[in-house]
């Protein structure tokens, strides 16, 4: 491992909410981060995404919009169980070239190579999507209020990420 952590943002910036991985990416790159720490605005570029999950970091931090059925705005921390993607018929799994499923992601990453990273979500209830037809641009009004409650928890994820693996604090 080299002792790194990505931390990337998803999300489709013209469908309202789904937008907030990459608002949140957008926060974070304004405060400062600890050294080997990588801050990545993916969008929609799953595949992107997918080669990056190749490379050897210590964790990858996944921000995205995450409909759990609780109230709009409300953060989510999940830490995935991936031996049940590395199992599954990923490799089979067709991939939307201007789409990010991030379950697709995994499963091409890992038909792809392996995936030695830590994997934690870090999601946010959304409120809407806009139109079906048209979308919509910019988060709702009470998402858009919990971008910075995110940024902190992912700061906090963070460190806590760097002390379990004894990483140095610089």
């Amino acid at each position: 491992m080299n002792n790194s952590i990505l931390i990337a943002g998803v999300g489709n910036i013209f469908l309202g909410d789904d937008a907030f991985g990459v608002e949140a990416v957008r926060a974070l790159e304004r405060r400062r981060l600890p050294e080997r720490v990588a801050v990545v605005d993916y969008g929609i570029r799953g595949f992107d995404l997918a080669y990056e999950l190749l490379d050897p970091w210590e964790a990858v931090i996944l921000v995205d919009a995450l409909p759990r059925g609780g109230p709009p705005g409300t953060l989510y921390l999940m830490e995935p169980d991936l031996s049940s993607i590395k199992d599954s018929q990923g490799a089979k799994t067709l991939m939307n070239p201007h789409g990010m499923d991030p379950l697709h992601v995994f499963q091409l990453a890992f038909a792809m190579g392996e995936v030695t990273a830590k994997l934690y979500i870090v999601g946010c209830e959304p409120h809407d999507f806009g139109s079906e037809l048209e979308g919509r641009m910019g988060l709702s009004e009470t998402v858009q209020a919990s971008i910075e409650r995110a940024a902190g928890m992912v700061e906090e994820l963070v460190e806590r990420i760097r002390a379990t693996a004894g990483m140095s604090l610089a």
